[in-house]
């Protein structure tokens, strides 16, 4: 079984980069999947700020695997493809700065209430025109499965990795149960493409929860994972934090909100590192 490395979405413990370096180190991280930094979306970064962060990661022995970036999630009919073709080749640069060697993507949003097959033809068309942009660069584009988008069933998944193949999938429990796919059955069509996952779960009716305690089959697929070679996974919280939680409760009372609510992010982050660590404590 290949070395675990555990990365993070670090900005859903803080929006400043140095409250996300002391989440990661707190909780013996290896990186981050950087999303945002210091309030400022990862693709919106000047290069000038990507070489400040570059060198703080360094500084405290981290890395940036993968941009979270946003790109493919704009509206295939309204938005402009070619000025996000522009963005992506930016983010290819920050990418290249930080280090990174994946970038998180999307295959667009879908019109509301149309059959997403009638727009089949123009996302391979801007998905292969995206995967031509990042090739030489020696980053990998990864798709996410995601809500809305056209991607956000396994079947529709299964199509864009077998029609572009330079992307990479990422997998993603909880969108998936979001959209009423199950997990297991998604795995399963998907498995032999997936190049890292999200370690996120979620109730049948949606609500995220930390990893292993929701329907995602979390712990299963983990495992499965790691047999077929896998190492990498990012945690990406998701958990609902209520910050007046501390005032409404005199101490050592249980939460009146729900089990899985948190009282700051930082402590719904530790959470959720805290379940996966428990999943592969007990693989």
């Amino acid at each position: 079984m290949a070395q675990v490395r555990i990365h993070a979405f670090a900005d859903e413990a803080s929006p400043v980069m140095d409250e996300q370096i002391r989440a990661m180190e707190r909780n013996q991280l290896q990186g981050l999947e950087i999303r945002g930094v210091d309030g400022i979306n990862v693709s919106d970064l000047t290069l000038e700020k990507a070489k400040e962060v570059r060198k703080k990661l360094d500084d405290h022995g981290l890395v940036t695997f993968s941009i979270g970036s946003p790109i493919g999630k704009i509206d295939i009919v309204r938005d402009d493809f070619r000025a996000h073709m522009d963005k992506l080749r930016h983010t290819l640069e920050i990418a290249d700065v930080l280090g990174a060697s994946h970038i998180r993507m999307f295959s667009f949003y879908m019109p509301q209430n149309q059959d997403p097959s009638l727009f089949r033809g123009e996302v391979m068309d801007r998905l292969h025109e995206m995967a031509e942009a990042a090739k030489g660069s020696g980053i990998r584009l990864c798709h996410e499965n995601e809500k809305g988008i056209y991607g956000d069933m396994a079947v529709r998944c299964r199509e864009i990795l077998d029609e572009v193949p330079e992307l990479g999938g990422i997998f993603d429990p909880a969108n998936f149960i979001q959209c009423g796919q199950d997990t297991l059955e998604a795995w399963e069509m998907l498995k032999d493409r997936i190049v890292y996952m999200h370690i996120k779960d979620a109730m049948p009716d949606g609500l995220v929860v930390p990893a292993g305690h929701g329907a995602g089959h979390v712990a299963e697929i983990v495992k499965s994972f790691l047999l077929q070679g896998g190492s990498c996974m990012t945690v990406e919280p998701h958990l609902a934090v209520f910050s007046g939680l501390n005032g409404l409760e005199r101490e050592g009372e249980k939460s009146r909100l729900g089990r899985y609510t948190y009282s700051d992010s930082n402590a719904a982050f530790d959470a959720a590192v805290s379940a996966l660590k428990e999943i592969l404590s007990g693989i």
